[in-house]
């Protein structure tokens, strides 16, 4: 008989079980262990199979066990304590407090703004390191008490799920993943309506998009939804999934993102009642169309598209997350003229008042048929970084072309290395071992852990042992599982249950599946792979995870090549591949790994996180000398592959494939098996040991946000602050206008140099006659410039020291050198202003002919 319709029941909770909603729509149980617990309890098998998803665990509970709670002393009790515990730390202050107090920082705030957040399973809004990245900055920034908020799109469906087809070949899976079942709010005004904000599209259509906020502990994190009834069927869909359609459907999510995440930020802050932020910060360069947003809004005022732009720029941070040209989002700059919509004035129907072209210029590229994101994120932004010092050099040659007349070094573009949130990714048994080891010292702000001998080396070898096991545990269910999606009859399965071996060294692997990260290269000579894995004194397994995007066919083809090797009878127990690979998963395999592989194309990784997380819990590194390990690299508690220099990278993959060969075989193997008569590995434990307490603090997100504060947030603040008015900005932009057309009367001439020896160090005397031409003696800066010369007699790491005017008006410094060295030297001028945080964002600059 069929059903004539359909009804639900929900659970009810009664009053005293109300706060457990409270707890639930606070994202800060996701890593306050307690919190977790206390949900875990509640039904511990319909916690894992709602995906651990509190919102939905509390609507589907029996009235059976609701009564059961009820009248439970204590599970009430533990629920009150960890109502009062939010509370405390909701209201408690923080570090920024008192970071801030100086001058007028506390008054800075930030929006950030990111195409994904990865806080935990149960909101599906990222896919990736982006995304993670996103979420542990949400997270430390919370813990830190930094006033920011998050800005992002709610995704119907989210990043698809994982599944292998028998021939290996990945599958794409969508989940629809309804408001309700998130643990979001809407975002309402003074009538108790959810928030809504328009953005325009062509033909004059208008996109409607909802608010939600997610709250990750102290920080609201944003979420835009345009899969509403008011949308018709192509605008609901603008919000469908995570990088998904074509290149179309990615500059609507981009437009939504940058045009109405800023609008949705001030309806958010007026209806809470609270300053708009003072700082905009754009994660990667989805975001940039929210530069064009503020500066219309000025326009909108009588502010000039120069004086906009002045004003923008110095309350902006840009960051980049791409080492390679073909990670940036660029658009057929015929769509971009097509969504930004001139009308008859040449003026954006999208965003009023601001000339089109002059928004197409700040996009522009060499090839004029594109419209570059990072390069309009940088042309708005006054403050941008890398994600690793490696990376930030990467970054400053890759868009050195965007600050004619420099060297390459002064490019305007720093780094802060990313970080891992240490709650959110350190097991329950590794916890109070980094408690011993930092002193008990909040590890949010603790620079060093000075006391690793707080912990004995016995025990850190039974907590490692005790995560192993759970990752094999892990490792044996979702092979089984995969299988069964894949279409074996559970008969013939039953190998599964002695797959890996709790005791034997474990390598991981987990990352997005792509070209440039080498998945296969470990296969590079599959039968000395296999003899390593089947070593029966030695034996050495391999656990990986990773995605492939759904358009990469060659990431695809990767993956597809590593699980038909791990299918093979021979090695099917010692190497396996994890599908579907998501926070819970990395929480488990980032932790019970004993060792950590990550082979990239130097240098090609920006960053890097997943290794970081691995540190934590007492996972030793084994990397290219690539993204955050190039700079923290310590060969006393890891191993570097050496990368190898070849035109042809088949060469180069068996080169670095054969060191990553010895390496395992001959160094960790022997290391990690190599053990006294209590069989414990004495000198591999001294290694963890010493990798989690020197390297622990470093990779931390928390040291990661103080960072971004101190040098970027703040100094962003002051000088947004400081052009807040707009005749200061339009007297700015108006400066920059005259000293470009005066530069040309700018001359050096009649440099001279003489040289002091002495006992403590030579002396250099420069000067310099320059010629202001109309320019003041303030708007300028001369600068002698001091070096080794290489071939080209082009200087190398050059010091750069102001020179002072004397009396008869010229340029004159003296430079102590320590060292003897034949040196070149220059004079060159810049201009100068307040405002101008680097002369090379003009690129205006003179030296002598």
């Amino acid at each position: 008989m069929k059903a004539y319709d359909t009804v639900t029941i929900s659970a009810v909770l009664p009053e005293n079980l109300e706060p457990l909603r409270t707890l639930a729509k606070n994202l800060r149980w996701s890593w306050r262990a307690e919190t977790e617990r206390l949900f875990k309890s509640i039904d511990p098998e319909l916690w894992e199979a709602t995906g651990r998803n509190p919102i939905v665990l509390l609507t589907k509970l029996s009235a059976h066990r609701i009564a059961e709670l009820r009248e439970d002393e204590d599970f009430l009790h533990r629920l009150q304590v960890e109502v009062e515990e939010l509370e405390e730390y909701m209201g408690a202050d923080r570090w920024f407090d008192k970071a801030s107090r100086e001058h007028d920082d506390h008054l800075t705030s930030i929006a950030y703004f990111s195409m994904e957040f990865g806080i935990t399973q149960s909101l599906p809004v990222y896919s990736g390191g982006l995304g993670v990245l996103a979420g542990d900055h949400m997270k430390s920034a919370s813990d830190l008490g930094v006033p920011i908020i998050g800005v992002g799109l709610l995704y119907t469906y989210g990043y698809f799920t994982q599944t292998l087809s028998r021939e290996g070949w990945q599958q794409e899976n969508y989940t629809v993943h309804p408001p309700e079942e998130l643990p979001i709010d809407p975002v309402c005004g003074e009538n108790g309506e959810q928030l809504h904000i328009q953005v325009g599209f062509p033909e004059g259509r208008v996109v409607e998009v909802a608010l939600w906020k997610a709250q990750v502990g102290r920080v609201p994190l944003l979420l835009l939804d345009t899969n509403i009834p008011e949308n018709p069927e192509d605008f609901r869909a603008i919000t469908d999934r995570l990088y998904g359609g074509d290149i179309e459907h990615r500059i609507k999510q981009e437009l939504i993102l940058g045009v109405g995440g800023v609008r949705a930020v001030q309806a958010y802050c007026a209806a809470v009642d609270r300053p708009e932020p003072g700082v905009y910060h754009m994660n990667e360069g989805h975001a940039g169309f929210s530069g064009v947003e503020r500066m219309g809004q000025l326009m909108a005022k009588g502010a000039s598209f120069e004086t906009a732009l002045a004003s923008v720029r110095a309350s902006t941070l840009f960051t980049t997350h791409t080492p390679v040209p073909a990670g940036i989002d660029r658009f057929d700059v015929h769509l971009a003229h097509r969504y930004l919509a001139a009308d008859a004035q040449g003026r954006s129907t999208l965003v009023s008042h601001v000339p089109v072209e002059r928004v197409i210029a700040l996009g522009a590229e060499d090839d004029p048929s594109r419209f570059n994101m990072a390069h309009l994120g940088l042309r708005l932004a006054q403050y941008a970084n890398g994600v690793a010092k490696l990376h930030g050099k990467v970054s400053r040659a890759m868009f050195k072309d965007l600050y004619p007349n420099f060297a390459e070094d002064e490019v305007p573009i720093t780094s802060i290395t990313n970080g891992v949130h240490i709650p959110t990714w350190t097991r329950g048994p590794i916890k109070p071992i980094i408690a011993a080891m930092s002193g008990q010292r909040n590890v949010a702000t603790a620079n060093h852990w000075h006391f690793p001998d707080a912990v004995g080396l016995e025990e850190l070898w039974r907590v490692r042992n005790e995560l192993r096991r759970d990752l094999v545990e892990l490792a044996r269910k979702s092979v089984h599982d995969s299988w069964v999606a894949r279409g074996a009859q559970p008969v013939e399965l039953r190998w599964t249950r002695k797959l890996l071996d709790e005791n034997a060294l474990t390598v991981g692997f987990a990352r997005r599946v792509s070209t440039y990260k080498r998945l296969t290269l470990m296969l590079q000579n599959p039968e000395r792979l296999a003899a390593i894995l089947r070593n029966e004194e030695r034996p050495v397994q391999f656990i990986i995870a990773g995605k492939a995007h759904p358009a990469d066919m060659g990431g695809k083809q990767l993956l597809q090549e590593l699980v038909r090797f791990a299918d093979e009878a021979g090695v099917r127990d010692r190497i396996v591949f994890l599908p579907d690979y998501n926070v819970t998963i990395a929480k488990v395999l980032c932790a019970g790994s004993d060792v950590w592989l990550n082979n990239p194309v130097r240098p090609q990784e920006a960053s890097g996180t997943s290794g970081m997380k691995a540190v934590l819990n007492g996972c030793l590194t084994f990397s290219i000398s690539d993204g955050w390990w190039d700079e923290m690299r310590d060969d006393e508690v890891g191993w570097t592959i050496p990368d190898a220099v070849h035109p042809d990278p088949r060469v180069r993959d068996q080169w670095e494939s054969n060191a990553l060969y010895d390496i395992l075989e001959h160094e960790i193997a022997a290391k990690f098996y190599d053990r006294d008569d209590r069989g414990l590995p004495v000198e591999w434990m001294q290694m963890v040991r010493d990798s989690i307490s020197k390297v622990g603090p470093q990779v931390s997100a928390e040291r990661m946000v103080r960072d971004y504060v101190t040098e970027l947030y703040l100094p962003a603040g002051r000088s947004g602050r400081m052009i807040a008015d707009l005749a200061d900005a339009e007297q700015f932009a108006a400066w920059k206008q005259s000293v470009s057309q005066a530069w040309q009367g700018v001359r050096v001439s009649g440099v001279e140099a003489s040289t002091e020896n002495r006992v403590e160090g030579g002396i250099i005397h420069l000067a310099a006659h320059v010629d202001r031409g109309s320019l003041q003696a303030s708007e300028i800066r001369v600068e002698a410039v001091v070096g080794e010369r290489d071939a080209a007699d082009t200087l190398c790491n050059p010091h750069i020291h102001e020179m002072t005017s004397d009396d008869e008006g010229r340029y004159r410094a003296s430079i102590t050198v320590d060292e003897p060295a034949e040196l070149g030297y220059t004079v060159r001028v810049v201009p100068h202003h307040r405002f101008l945080k680097s002369p090379a964002e003009l690129g205006l600059i003179r030296t002598p002919h």
